[in-house]
């Protein structure tokens, strides 16, 4: 028998923070989140998300087996920001069988239907700002750092409850010889000279010695950059420091440019390294010693996924994101990066995808956000 119960109890909390590993189990190219984030991105702690939004999260069991589960969320910054009326849902999890997702998801829509929102959006855990979207295509390879992964059969699952195509993502692969021929394109070369030349463009490292306020300051920019973006809502101010203390010890300042112009910071481009291996060898746990071995010899880590390269709106007509790219490709070779992924794109972003195509690189995962009216 199917049953779906709200989540009230520690044992429960647990039992649906390790579902994903049950759902899974057997896929060599699943990663595990890290179980301490996880259970603060859920609401299961203190985390600053929770400040202007509220979630509710229900387990599926089937005669006393966990089978699924699922969180509901009202982001009241979301429905402020963009004059919409929206909920979400999160988190998803299922065996493969319509019953259970339609229970799930039911109970989520009635949820959110009772604090009278007229659709709901997802999967979206817990805001667009971290895990985004249900892998439709690409399942054939691990995802990289903060990049979900899920059994191919959640697409037919979630479109059978009457959801539809919201927004799909991409990401985009390229090799160490794709790098190597941004590097010599001359074209791309005369457009950053171009862009230092007659605008005083600087492009510089993260300074270590200032670490913290760095970290800040790219999320202040990436904050300003997208307030056009589809879906999405400028994070806190504690969510931003909260972020930046989550990165300190992931981030390589050589991988992290920044531009300027006469000492303002006005673009940043972030490659991040894929510690996803490495996540899975410590099973998503950094105590007691879990972290000693996610950070050891960053060197080794030969990935990398450049998450965004954001420009202030009043700079982005100049082509500092040009001189962004070109600064951090030496670098990334520097270091040994064999391998990039940039990721996510969104599919409405064709000046993006255009720039990231022309560079070589191969679209090779889609990864979907649904929607559907609650009205």
């Amino acid at each position: 028998m199917l049953r779906i119960e709200p989540v009230r109890t520690r044992r429960q909390q647990k039992v649906w923070l390790s579902l994903p590993w049950q759902m899974n189990a057997g896929d060599p190219c699943w990663m595990p989140p890290l179980r301490h984030s996880q259970k603060l991105l859920a609401g299961f702690g203190k985390h600053p998300v929770y400040e202007y939004a509220d979630a509710e999260q229900w387990l599926a069991t089937r005669n006393g087996k966990p089978v699924g589960r699922i969180a509901a969320i009202h982001n009241r910054a979301h429905n402020e920001c963009h004059r919409e009326n929206l909920g979400f849902f999160g988190f998803f999890e299922s065996e493969n069988q319509p019953e259970t997702a339609a229970a799930l998801l039911g109970a989520a829509e009635a949820w959110l239907a009772e604090r009278g929102l007229s659709a709901c959006r997802g999967p979206v855990s817990p805001t667009i700002n971290y895990e985004l979207g249900t892998l439709i295509d690409g399942f054939e390879t691990p995802p990289y750092m903060l990049l979900p992964h899920n059994p191919p059969y959640y697409q037919a699952l979630i479109e059978g409850c009457g959801y539809g195509k919201s927004q799909d993502l991409y990401a985009y692969r390229a090799d160490t010889s794709h790098l190597g021929d941004m590097k010599r394109d001359t074209k791309m070369e005369s457009l950053d000279n171009m862009v230092r030349e007659r605008f005083g463009v600087t492009v510089r490292p993260m300074n270590r010695s200032r670490f913290k306020e760095e970290v800040a300051m790219f999320l202040d920019i990436y904050n300003l950059a997208l307030t056009k973006t589809w879906g999405y809502v400028p994070m806190s101010p504690a969510e931003v420091q909260a972020m930046a203390s989550d990165l300190k010890e992931l981030i390589v300042p050589e991988l992290a440019r920044i531009a300027e112009v006469e000492g303002k910071p006005v673009g940043v481009v972030f490659g991040l390294l894929d510690f996803n291996p490495r996540i899975k060898a410590i099973d998503g746990r950094l105590f007691p010693f879990g972290f000693i071995r996610l950070l050891w010899n960053k060197r080794a880590i030969n990935r990398i996924r450049i998450v965004s390269t954001n420009v202030l709106p009043e700079y982005q007509s100049w082509g500092v994101g040009v001189s962004l790219a070109r600064s951090l490709l030496q670098p990334a070779l520097d270091h040994g990066v064999t391998a990039c992924e940039f990721s996510w794109v969104l599919e409405t972003n064709t000046l993006s995808r255009k720039t990231v195509e022309k560079g070589g690189a191969k679209r090779y995962k889609t990864w979907r956000v649904f929607e559907k009216s609650l009205v």
